[in-house]
């Protein structure tokens, strides 16, 4: 297989990285729902919004983008010929490109964990209809309304970045749609709820950054 004259060692590092990030990835989510819907009073935490509705799909596409790149990792690991069938791109494929793809992928990670932590018993995947009970405006909050949002796409960017291809690029693009459109549907169900708190906290602190 044509490597471009990238660092073979690079890219050798990278092609085990990846397939070890997005298996801990999907460790990690698995465990935390199952671990917060033990501890969760109405026994979920998951809210992905009636069938077939904007959140549901934003839901739906994460799943099925998150499971894809997991899986493609797996398959680069096994086979390396598969690199083939991603469309890389030639002009991105050097070794200092991939290696800051893997520290913004790492670094996106470790921070939508912290934000995760720092949520504790309120953290939810999607739209809880029955809350939040309060708004959080302190922390890392008091810095960005989407924080998590922020992370995780600095995150889907260093993947971009790691693997520069066609695939990454349409997982890119359909995963910053998809969170915008998360951010949206949010902020129409936290204004609902506070409808004098949220939008002085909208006009205090920035959507993203």
């Amino acid at each position: 297989m044509e490597l471009f004259n990238v660092d073979q060692k690079v890219v050798d590092f990278t092609r085990v990285y990846l397939a070890v990030f997005y298996s801990f990835v999907a460790l990690f989510y698995t465990a935390r729902i199952i671990i917060k819907h033990k501890k969760s009073e109405t026994n979920s935490v998951v809210f992905p919004g009636q069938r077939f509705c904007n959140t549901w799909w934003n839901h739906m596409t994460f799943r099925v983008f998150r499971a894809a790149i997991w899986l493609v990792c797996l398959a680069r690991l096994v086979f390396v010929e598969f690199d083939n069938y991603l469309g890389l791109f030639s002009w991105l494929n050097n070794g200092l490109v991939i290696v800051l793809g893997d520290l913004l992928l790492t670094l996106g990670f470790v921070s939508t964990i912290f934000i995760h932590l720092s949520l504790g018993k309120d953290w939810r995947t999607g739209i809880d209809p029955s809350g939040p009970m309060h708004l959080k405006t302190t922390g890392i909050y008091g810095y960005s309304r989407h924080p998590m949002f922020v992370s995780i796409m600095l995150s889907q960017l260093g993947f971009f970045f790691a693997l520069p291809s066609l695939f990454s690029f349409v997982c890119l693009v359909i995963g910053v749609v998809a969170l915008y459109r998360q951010s949206v549907a949010e902020e129409t169900h936290l204004t609902s709820i506070f409808p004098t708190e949220y939008p002085t906290y909208q006009a205090q602190v920035s959507k993203w950054l």
